[in-house]
């Protein structure tokens, strides 16, 4: 039984940011998503695209557009994309047109880098709701699976929570 590989969309985000000491600040650097999957021995079939590498914020309506016509072209049912959690709302919104795909985002409010960050923690939840949940947009963070249509971000408390 052939097992359909998780296409993986990384676009960037805190999830992927290094700090450059003599510029005393953050920028997305190379992904590491390959790597987080080496370190806890997926043996899950999947493959990575880099889409971009930018911070949420700076993402506008023509690379959410590019996002939705990768995830709609891509050859699968089951999509994980890495972003950043600040506007990771309204690229799920950007995408809620495309049907009969499981599309999980992920993000992390601490680079991968870090030793004390949730990205790997995020990404591993990420990569099991995107085997096991039905056709829908999702977020996963911090040991939750939200609907993400009905999702939002607390900036105050660092955390994403249900919304009507």
């Amino acid at each position: 039984m052939d097992i359909e590989p998780i296409h993986i969309l990384t676009t960037g985000g805190t999830i992927d940011k290094i700090y450059f000491d003599a510029l005393s600040d953050y920028q997305v650097g190379e992904s590491v998503i390959a790597r987080l999957l080496e370190i806890a021995r997926v043996a899950y079939p999947f493959e990575i695209e880099a889409v971009m590498r930018k911070d949420s914020l700076e993402l506008t309506d023509a690379d959410r557009a590019l996002i939705a016509a990768r995830v709609a072209a891509a050859p699968g049912a089951r999509i994980l994309i890495t972003h950043g959690t600040d506007t990771m709302t309204d690229t799920a919104r950007a995408l809620a047109h495309i049907p009969g795909k499981t599309i999980v985002l992920v993000g992390a409010l601490a680079p991968a880098r870090f030793s004390e960050s949730d990205a790997a923690f995020n990404l591993g939840m990420a990569f099991a709701c995107c085997q096991v949940a039905p056709p829908g947009i999702y977020i996963t963070m911090h040991g939750q699976v939200f609907p993400a249509l009905h999702v939002a971000k607390d900036r105050a408390r660092g955390c994403f929570v249900p919304t009507t």
